[in-house]
Formats: C-alpha cells, structure tokens, sequence
C-alpha cells in the first residue's frame, strides 16, 4: 500500500512542477498544495490498514474506518488550504487533488 502512496506523490510532484515550469509558479505551488492534501489522505489510509486481518469483518470496519478518516481529513486540508491560502489559484489546487487521487487510483492497478 505505501508504494500507491509514493508513485501518486511521485505523479503529484512531477504535475507541479510541470505546472510551475509550463504555468506560473503560483500555479505550482497551488498543484502541488491540492496533490498534498490527496497524498496525505492516502498516506492516513495506508497507515489505518497496515497489518490487515484475515477477518473478512474486522478487515471490512478497518477499511471503512480508514475511508471515512481519509475523507475527514481531506475536507479538514481544504477548509485550511481556503484559510491559511487565500491567494492560491484554486483550479489549479483542485486540478492538482484530481490528477493525484487519479494517480492513486492508477498506481492501484500498477502494484
């Protein structure tokens, strides 16, 4: 599970920075602030679920109480990225959650 999580912040990183060559580096930082709060998410995930069970319903509640921690915590970095980062570009933070929860969900396929 924790190579998902380093291939989608390898993607996360290299989207920024692409943004921040190619756009501005406001835009940059703003990619990368969106594929933090994405990789941090599943960071947290990744953590709950380590040393699974082979209880299929102790494995099913770990799951869905790392899914609902996961979303916690995602909405609580964009409430704090609106506070802490009123001058971000906030499409471009938003691009840069989408392309790294995308990146997530390919890296699943991948490992």
């Amino acid at each position: 599970m924790f190579k998902v999580v380093a291939l989608q912040f390898t993607i996360a990183t290299f989207f920024s920075a692409a943004t921040a060559y190619f756009g501005s580096v406001e835009r940059g930082w703003s990619a990368a602030l969106g594929g933090m709060i994405a990789v941090i998410g599943s960071l947290v995930y990744a953590i709950i679920v380590a040393g699974g069970t082979n209880d299929a319903k102790k494995a099913f509640q770990r799951h869905f109480r790392a899914e609902m921690t996961k979303v916690f915590i995602t909405a609580a970095l964009f409430i704090a990225a609106l506070v802490l980062f009123p001058s971000a570009a906030w499409l471009w933070l938003i691009i840069g959650f989408a392309v790294a929860t995308l990146a997530y969900w390919f890296a699943l396929l991948a490992v």
